[in-house]
């Protein structure tokens, strides 16, 4: 595992113009914790978002989703993105994914704001899902002089 994010942090950060800290959202019942959320910028190419994900359950969980929600300066949302993240994640284990935000154009003053919308247990059929769009909004409201 350490192997595969050298690898990707070595072809990434060469080519990074700039790095900027994600916002991250989440609910207090949420199975799995994003932390370390950067949007590294390439000279050519969209922008990718590199990110930690911790399962805080005692279950093993078989996937889970990591939506993007990009605001303007003035916080309005302008886009947003699903992506599925790193499949099979351990209990109480920590990965790291990448998404890449190329469903519009990414300005340098847009905000960006992550989180897990949804998860699911290994052998269940059954997802855990909550909608972010609100605490995203709050998050990226611009704050007040």
């Amino acid at each position: 595992m350490a192997a595969l994010l050298s690898a990707v942090l070595t072809f990434l950060l060469p080519l990074a113009s700039a790095e900027r800290s994600a916002l991250v959202v989440d609910v207090a019942d949420s199975p799995v914790r994003l932390d370390r959320a950067t949007i590294l910028t390439a000279a050519d190419g969209p922008p990718v978002l590199l990110h930690a994900a911790t399962n805080l359950t005692g279950d093993q969980l078989e996937q889970f989703t990591v939506i993007a929600f990009i605001f303007d300066a003035e916080g309005t949302l302008r886009a947003r993105q699903t992506s599925p993240a790193r499949r099979t994640l351990d209990t109480h284990s920590t990965k790291y994914s990448t998404m890449v935000l190329d469903g519009s154009p990414i300005a340098a003053t847009d905000v960006i704001v992550v989180g897990v919308n949804q998860a699911q247990r290994v052998d269940s059929a059954t997802w855990w899902r909550t909608d972010l769009e609100a605490a995203a909004v709050a998050a990226a409201r611009p704050k007040k002089q």
